[in-house]
């Protein structure tokens, strides 16, 4: 799906990257989408007077849209080799600094770049509680709710009708059908390694990453997410906290920027 003028492949190590750009501003604004989704989820954000002032981006990740999936799976579809595809796309498009905002699984890549890229200006959270470790295994019982819905998201094999049941928790019946798409078409090798690389402890510790940030961080999360415990946000102590405040949009679930597209912006 199409949300910008401006479409081409870029190649790096993890695979063939599908990017967008709408390149009418100076400051770049990279957009990282959620798991089993695609750029096309910001199609909302690419439109209109804001977009016009930034260098908007938007990529499908390695093993979803348009790009390839992963060359080496057991490498890329972690958030390190995530993070890592990210690094080389913007080095590719020569872009030495940006705003970054990471939606879901899009926010803790986000996280995972923030020692690796000294261009990081800015960072936009939403539905990524950033979760700190236990004997060296990410915690992941802090930060989420367990629910039926949650748990596919890390099966390799997906029916339509689990597509259907994962996008309705994430979207309700705001999901359109490109959506139900690209939830198809991702690599269900990618969910099931995710999975299995966080029990294994690969990545940062994402909680100390973003404690000892000190860039802004902004965190505007949906008031009726399913997924995220949002009082855990609570707990975190972020130095350069956007507001000094962990914002909650009433009535909006995980995925608040598709639903108020208007009010909802990248940037911090």
């Amino acid at each position: 799906m199409l949300i910008a003028d401006s479409r081409q492949d870029v190649v790096t190590s993890h695979g063939t990257l599908a990017v967008e750009q709408r390149a009418e501003g100076e400051t770049a604004v990279l957009l990282l989408h959620g798991n089993s989704s695609g750029r096309g989820v910001f199609r909302h954000q690419f439109e209109g007077s804001f977009a016009a002032r930034y260098r908007m981006i938007a990529f499908d990740l390695p093993g979803h849209g348009q790009s390839s999936d992963a060359l080496d799976p057991q490498r890329t579809y972690t958030l390190p080799g995530f993070a890592d595809a990210t690094l080389e796309l913007l080095a590719a498009l020569g872009i030495s600094d940006a705003i970054v905002f990471g939606w879901s699984l899009g926010g803790h890549i986000a996280i995972e770049m923030i020692s690796r890229y000294p261009g990081l200006r800015a960072l936009r959270l939403s539905g990524s509680p950033p979760t700190g470790k236990l004997r060296g295994v990410n915690d992941m019982r802090k930060g989420f709710n367990t629910s039926p819905r949650a748990s596919i998201a890390g099966e390799p094999v997906w029916s339509e009708s689990d597509a259907h049941s994962f996008l309705h928790s994430l979207f309700g019946e705001s999901a359109d059908s490109f959506l139900l798409e690209a939830a198809m078409r991702a690599d269900g090798r990618l969910r099931k390694r995710l999975l299995e690389s966080s029990r294994e402890g690969v990545g940062t510790n994402q909680r100390e990453a973003v404690e000892s940030a000190t860039i802004p961080i902004a965190v505007v999360n949906g008031a009726e997410d399913p997924f995220v415990d949002l009082d855990y946000f609570e707990t975190v102590n972020f130095q350069n906290l956007w507001d000094g405040v962990d914002h909650r949009l009433a009535g909006l679930g995980h995925a608040p920027f598709w639903a108020r597209c208007r009010c909802f912006q990248p940037v911090v």
